[in-house]
């Protein structure tokens, strides 16, 4: 796989794990309203994803050593594999309560996550689980802070 490729797929799968779990847990403690979660997700995917794209893109054009094509393959992958990975946090919001969903969704990201860095780890010849156990724990930091978070607005302006 070209680094450019792997530079924008790694980059949008984790961002898209972490801001979108971040997002919908926050949203759910602090509604407990299904629309306003896949209005989050939605929201994340289309509006996020053009961000992270266009960031990945500057990001890669201010290094002199990339080419235009493999500045673009790095904004194309990023924005592709954020927006996809995204909308399939709307399943378990649809398909399940939203309770059971949104521990659906975590449990889900964090295999993505684990996935990913297993492989990648494999790939750069190092032990896998503290790669894995670094991003892990910044996800479930991420989990637990927005919980928090949703919960104080709630209580503040509910």
């Amino acid at each position: 796989m070209k680094n450019s490729i792997k530079i924008g797929l790694g980059f949008g799968l984790t961002s898209g794990v972490i801001t979108t779990l971040g997002l919908i847990v926050g949203l759910f403690s602090g509604t407990h309203s299904r629309l306003v979660v896949i209005g989050g997700i939605l929201t994340i995917a289309i509006a996020d994803a053009f961000s992270d794209a266009l960031g990945i893109h500057v990001s890669q054009e201010s290094e002199k050593r990339n080419t235009e094509k493999s500045v673009w393959e790095s904004t194309i992958w990023t924005f592709l594999s954020k927006f996809i990975l995204a909308l399939t946090f709307l399943i378990p919001v649809l398909l399940f309560k939203l309770d059971t969903a949104i521990i659906i969704s975590i449990m889900w990201g964090l295999a993505v996550l684990i996935i990913y860095n297993y492989k990648v780890a494999k790939y750069r010849n190092i032990k896998p689980y503290k790669v894995i156990i670094q991003h892990v724990f910044i996800s479930i930091v991420v989990v637990i802070i927005t919980y928090f978070v949703g919960k104080l607005i709630n209580l503040i302006f509910m």
